[in-house]
């Protein structure tokens, strides 16, 4: 089945083209997530008009997710917690802690989008990635201090 895709799709194209693809797969997957719309003769005669309509779309959403971005690399998230002599804690920092945190300042953030590796068990400051959009990526900084 051929479809025209609305969005990028990881393994199968970009935005705008025209692939073909399973029946399955465009029936049960994307077209329902409207990622695709089926290659019709009449999608395909207001081709043009599809492409400059999910660009205006995906334009609006990274404008959102960098505005987001600098709403997010203003805050600076700091943690007070026992410690031992050595600067390590005596518990962990985690994703949940950071997104808890933006959530009481406005920013709704998916926990998974928050790329913490390990949780920080240990004082100091770090810079936390938090991946808003395929292209834009925010700094969150943390500092950890001992209570």
């Amino acid at each position: 089945m051929k479809v025209i895709l609305l969005d990028d799709v990881q393994k199968l194209g970009r935005r705008g083209e025209v692939r073909d693809v399973s029946d399955g797969y465009a029936r049960n997957f994307l077209i329902p997530k409207k990622l695709a719309l089926s290659a019709t003769a009449g999608n395909l005669k207001n081709l043009d008009h599809i492409k400059k309509q999910a660009n205006a779309k995906a334009d609006r959403i990274k404008g959102d997710a960098e505005a987001l971005r600098d709403r997010i690399e203003a805050l600076t998230y700091e943690e007070r917690r026992q410690a031992s002599e050595e600067g390590k804690l005596f518990g962990s920092v985690t994703s949940q802690d950071l997104v808890d945190f933006l959530d009481k300042h406005g920013v709704k953030v998916e926990r998974r989008r928050v790329q913490l590796d390990e949780p920080i068990k240990t004082l100091g400051e770090s810079a936390v990635p938090i991946r808003l959009h395929s292209d834009v990526i925010a700094q969150l900084k943390i500092s950890v201090v001992r209570e």
